[in-house]
């Protein structure tokens, strides 16, 4: 509506009354455009800003994915940069079975450059030579025989022809080497008549290990710890004694080895109750291929080690281990094999263990050694790290143990609850500080949760004087059979690997009390055949005085 001119109103009331109408309601019409737009403003405001937020979401979780892809792909490259240290140690680390391999081409090499460098010999002289001084050698074993051979001796002067008179002697030591030899042994047994009682007198033929075999003790002896103390394969042995000029067959060798592990399988046994009669026994295992009857592959079986070796806490019991073979590792084996078995079990932290642990009847007491080496294995990527630190605390522990080690479990005891304990509780608070800050993905944080969920079997030893602080011994007992494994690439079947274990279990019980295995089993399969079963445990490595 235009705007009115107050002079022109009209003087008419129904006209100006007419006018006012109009004009309120053209203001009316005003205001509901004024809403309308305004309502529009604010739909297209909030429209604005819904969509601007949008937006925002969209590049937050934009941002966001890009962020967790850029930290998973530093996370997953710092696992493969651990995953390559861990290799390149496998390969070329200490913990390598190549570096015995490397560790023998080295003294090759040293030998050759020892026999290079060696001096020709010097002319004999009585003229006094100035010699540099050299270390003093060590005089040669007192326990080997000795052959005296007597040089220049005179009765008379061969000048004047008068009695010579002895006024000493000049001595010196020559070690000299006889090859291990064949001799066939005769037994002759006369016959005799005795007229009178019309009867034959004659001496009982002497008992042999073997049955109708002409096998010696001392033969079966070197046989069986050739191939599993020194794992020289049968055929190759065969080898070695054709060029003696003895005909012994890879599959006549064969049958011995199978007799005499059918021999000595009551004082295996004998051996397995010993050890599981202990209160603390280590655990473990290694893999060991197996031929497959009828396939041209092999299966894994495994070799499980059991030890009994309490010296370490001043104890005078015989140290043993004790060894068995089982098809694969489910956890079933070692339930059966601890069946008798009450006490505490150090082990790594094999989940085939835990069905032991819930029985009650079995503490677990976990290895140090293998905490350790996953925070070495981190610290070799990140140096400096809390994995140094963390590596720093564990030797504290082990500085401990060393200087503790042959002492009573009473002493024991209370020096680790002295120094070790603090230590530990130090240990646990960083570690558990440091897991929350740490990508649960990252070698570290699985490093950390290692330790800290098997904490309480990890400090067991603390309070416990009698359990180590790690499962090594085992260890040690279990790491020799990686280099027969490797000379004899794999056993011929399941029946070969319980072989196998048995005399691992003899010959490395046999070590393990200072009794050289081989005079060893030459006594024993000179009398088990004859020996009462009942007192099977005479024949016991440490109940046998042999060569050591």
């Amino acid at each position: 509506m235009p705007d009115t001119d107050i002079d022109k109103l009209p003087d008419d009331v129904n006209a100006l009354r007419a006018l006012l109408v109009d004009h309120l309601a053209h203001n009316k019409a005003l205001e509901q455009e004024r809403e309308k737009l305004a309502q529009s403003l604010e739909q297209q405001t909030q429209s604005l800003k819904d969509a601007l937020q949008k937006e925002r979401g969209e590049h937050a979780a934009t941002l966001k994915k890009s962020t967790a892809r850029e930290q998973a792909l530093k996370q997953h490259i710092a696992v493969l940069e651990q995953q390559l240290v861990a290799l390149r140690r496998a390969r070329f680390g200490k913990q390598s079975e190549k570096l015995d391999e490397q560790i023998h081409q080295l003294e090759l090499m040293i030998e050759d450059l020892e026999t290079t460098a060696s001096p020709p010999p010097a002319p004999e002289t009585d003229a006094p030579v100035d010699k540099p001084e050299r270390k003093k050698r060590k005089p040669l074993p007192e326990h080997l025989p000795r052959e005296t051979i007597e040089h220049g001796s005179h009765d008379c002067c061969e000048q004047c022809g008068e009695t010579l008179a002895l006024i000493g002697e000049d001595v010196s030591e020559q070690l000299e080497y006889k090859p291990a030899s064949f001799r066939v042994i005769r037994h002759v047994r006369p016959k005799y008549s005795c007229t009178c009682c019309n009867s034959i007198v004659q001496a009982p033929a002497p008992s042999r290990p073997i049955t109708r075999s002409y096998a010696g003790p001392g033969l079966l002896a070197h046989v069986a710890v050739a191939k599993f103390c020194d794992h020289l394969p049968l055929y190759r042995q065969s080898q070695i004694y054709s060029r003696e000029g003895v005909a012994l067959e890879r599959s006549t060798l064969a049958d011995w080895v199978g007799q005499i592990c059918h021999l000595l399988r009551p004082l295996n046994d004998a051996l397995q109750t010993y050890v599981l009669a202990a209160s603390k026994v280590h655990g473990d295992d290694t893999p060991v291929p197996v031929l497959q009857p009828g396939r041209k592959t092999t299966k894994m079986g495994r070799l499980w080690g059991y030890l009994r070796d309490d010296r370490p806490a001043g104890s005078d019991a015989a140290p043993a281990v004790w060894f068995t073979y089982t098809p694969d590792r489910k956890g079933k084996w070692p339930a059966e094999h601890l069946a008798t078995f009450s006490g505490t079990l150090q082990a790594d932290g094999y989940a085939g263990y835990n069905a032991l642990y819930a029985t009650g009847r079995i503490n677990e007491a976990a290895c140090w050694a293998h905490v350790r080496r996953r925070f070495f294995e981190i610290d070799q990527v990140q140096l400096n790290s809390f994995a140094t630190e963390v590596l720093r605390e564990i030797a504290k522990l082990y500085v401990v143990e060393k200087e503790i080690k042959g002492k009573t479990p009473e002493q024991r005891k209370a020096a680790r609850q002295a120094r070790a304990g603090p230590v530990l509780e130090s240990l646990k608070t960083q570690l558990r500080t440091t897991l929350g800050t740490v990508p649960k993905k990252l070698p570290l944080a699985k490093a950390i949760h290692y330790a800290l969920v098997r904490w309480d079997a990890l400090v067991r030893y603390v309070d416990d004087g009698t359990i180590e602080i790690d499962n090594n011994p085992i260890e040690r007992e279990i790491r020799p059979i990686a280099l027969g494994r490797k000379n004899y690439l794999f056993a011929g079947s399941d029946a070969g690997g319980e072989r196998a274990a048995m005399m691992y279990s003899l010959i490395n019980t046999a070590k393990l009390n200072g009794v050289e295995p081989e005079a060893y089993l030459t006594h024993v399969l000179s009398v088990i055949a004859e020996h009462p079963v009942n007192r099977v445990d005479e024949l016991l490595p440490w109940n046998v005085k042999v060569g050591s």
